[in-house]
């Protein structure tokens, strides 16, 4: 069911950010800056009382952040991405942005971040058939978390990648990247994010070899 189906505004959406990280603070500070109503969750919600003083936004466990969500942001680290599903309940319908990479925790090689998964399976697959009723869009993963919100650059808006099955979800998610200030370009089903998540690795190497992190991915299209 689409949100417009469910006659609430995209400008006014229920959104759950799954993580207590830097990724996490980035995303739910975007949507609060962009009017919507947004619970940040963690394993430990003390871990955020910090955010939550400061901001004055609300704070519960994974369980509880997304059960009236409309759109769950898993913005966890990717090795606890699975993990972190398994803690938030009944995510049957769900959108859920998965803005995760599989990072290993070896270190990088010749600035090349090494990640768990393999060509022939991406992260976002593993999620989305543990859990299966759920609507996964891949997205946020192919930039740094400083230009994840309205992102100003010399090239103008970069593009964000994302992927998924289902259409509806990805139509929602397009719309919040507008809003975000993004250009998006639409790579299919959830199996395109074998190569959206390599992207990761791309992005990260002109930081890792001293050249700076001010960049992202713009498609030209003729």
């Amino acid at each position: 069911m689409t949100l417009a189906a469910a006659g609430r505004s995209v400008d006014a959406m229920k959104i759950a950010v799954l993580g207590s990280g830097t990724v996490g603070e980035v995303l739910a500070d975007g949507f609060r800056k962009h009017g919507h109503d947004v619970v940040r969750g963690s394993r430990d919600p003390s871990k955020l009382a910090a955010w939550a003083q400061q901001s004055g936004g609300r704070t519960a466990t994974f369980a509880d952040a997304s059960a009236d969500a409309d759109v769950v942001v898993l913005a966890v680290k990717g090795s606890a991405a699975g993990e972190a599903l398994g803690l938030a309940g009944d995510l049957t319908g769900k959108v859920i942005i998965d803005a995760t990479n599989p990072i290993a925790d070896a270190p990088p090689q010749d600035g090349v971040l090494r990640f768990f998964t393999n060509l022939d399976e991406s992260l976002m697959e593993r999620l989305q058939a543990q859990v299966p009723g759920a609507r996964f869009v891949k997205a946020f993963s192919c930039v740094g978390n400083a230009f994840m919100v309205n992102p100003s650059l010399p090239g103008g808006p970069p593009t964000m990648f994302i992927c998924g099955n289902d259409a509806d979800a990805k139509a929602v998610v397009r719309s919040i990247l507008d809003q975000f200030g993004w250009d998006t370009a639409d790579m299919g089903t959830a199996t395109a994010a074998r190569a959206i998540e390599p992207l990761c690795m791309l992005w990260c190497i002109p930081g890792l070899r001293g050249s700076g992190w001010s960049h992202a991915f713009k498609l030209l299209r003729g």
